[in-house]
């Protein structure tokens, strides 16, 4: 049986949008006209983001997948059309194999993902999974304590084999400690406190501190333009940062070891895209690049999501931690990912003139 591709289009259950070189709309499907409250007579030629406001960096997005010829998901973002209140979606930007230069925008509500199957979202889930962890972290850490303390008092009278023993358990419940403390340092992260930092002497101390601990297999290279102004941050927040993301690079390498390459560049036409239609630029780009194996297919659209880990033992809140904390500092980051190839990209404003040194 053929399949009318025009009937595909207009059953589609959520906004798709055919978008030209310039972005600017080509055409759009029934339930795109529904959530822009417009028709295509309308909106034929217009560019996208003068009907369209989306908090994320789609500038980037689309060149990305001209440039690559692959499709680009971005998850969770406020999207809003017109004089509408914003609304959460997840968006996909796929190639037009048979128009050069064209990209496809779907936009799927999450009310819609919601009635299409995913009932509750992961990070809903993940949100009450945190908020029930940090109740608990406190009552579970004291009676851990407690066992702690009662197997290091029990191994001073016991022979080599039931010290064995006893070091599994004084081991593996700091193991534990370890893991509530990170949950309730999610929880309880204080807001930055903004100051015009110097984004490379930030990097220089996560990038020594790495090389002689957890990356010293690693080879590390830099990659700076020194001509970057300061950003407006908290830099014991952005040390967190890119200290986990560098931990994160390493560990994807294994024992091998492999190299991993920290860039700073400046990129003006990068801003992010507010639900009231204001822009604000985040032009100060840090990327810290690995050759590991790249990220897992099924995770990688969810990777700064609470508990969501691509290692066996993984807690899955570093990233989650490094997401929210450039999210505090108004700024972006994302992440693309192939074998051989992972880039973890993070954008961040630059500081008020009058705050500058």
């Amino acid at each position: 049986m053929m399949l009318d591709h025009d009937a595909i289009w207009t059953a589609l259950p959520i906004p798709a949008l055919l978008l030209d070189a310039g972005d600017r709309i080509a055409a759009i499907n029934p339930a795109a006209e529904l959530f822009m409250n417009a028709t295509i007579k309308a909106l034929r030629e217009v560019p996208v983001f003068d009907r369209l406001a989306v908090a994320a960096p789609l500038d980037e997005a689309f060149a990305r997948v001209r440039l690559n010829r692959a499709p680009l998901f971005i998850n969770d973002v406020d999207v809003s059309a017109g004089t509408r209140p914003p609304v959460e979606c997840n968006i996909q930007i796929a190639p037009m194999n048979d128009l050069a230069e064209h990209v496809l925008l779907l936009v799927s509500p999450r009310e819609i993902a919601g009635r299409l199957g995913r009932a509750h979202s992961v990070k809903s889930a993940a949100k009450s999974a945190i908020g029930m962890a940090e109740m608990l972290a406190h009552e579970i850490k004291n009676p851990l304590a407690g066992i702690t303390g009662a197997a290091q008092l029990l191994s001073m009278n016991l022979s080599n084999g039931d010290l064995e023993m006893t070091d599994l358990i004084v081991a593996e419940s700091r193991r534990i400690v370890k893991l509530l403390e990170q949950v309730e340092q999610f929880g309880n992260l204080c807001p930055p406190a903004c100051r015009a930092v110097n984004i490379h002497d930030v990097l220089d101390r996560a990038r020594r501190s790495a090389a002689v601990g957890f990356a010293a297999n690693m080879r590390i290279v830099e990659e700076y333009d020194p001509s970057l102004p300061s950003t407006w941050a908290d830099a014991d927040q952005l040390m967190q940062v890119f200290t986990n993301l560098i931990r994160n690079a390493a560990q994807a390498a294994g024992p091998a070891g492999g190299t991993i390459t920290l860039r700073s560049f400046y990129d003006l036409s990068l801003r992010l895209r507010h639900p009231d239609g204001s822009g604000m630029p985040v032009p100060l780009q840090v990327e810290i690049v690995d050759d590991g194996p790249g990220l897992p297919p099924e995770i990688a659209g969810d990777i700064f999501e609470p508990f969501v880990s691509g290692r066996e033992n993984g807690t899955g809140l570093g990233l989650a931690l490094v997401s929210k904390i450039i999210s505090d500092h108004g700024g972006w980051i994302a992440v693309d990912s192939v074998p051989g190839r992972t880039v973890f990209r993070v954008s961040l404003p630059v500081a008020p003139k009058s705050q500058e040194d």
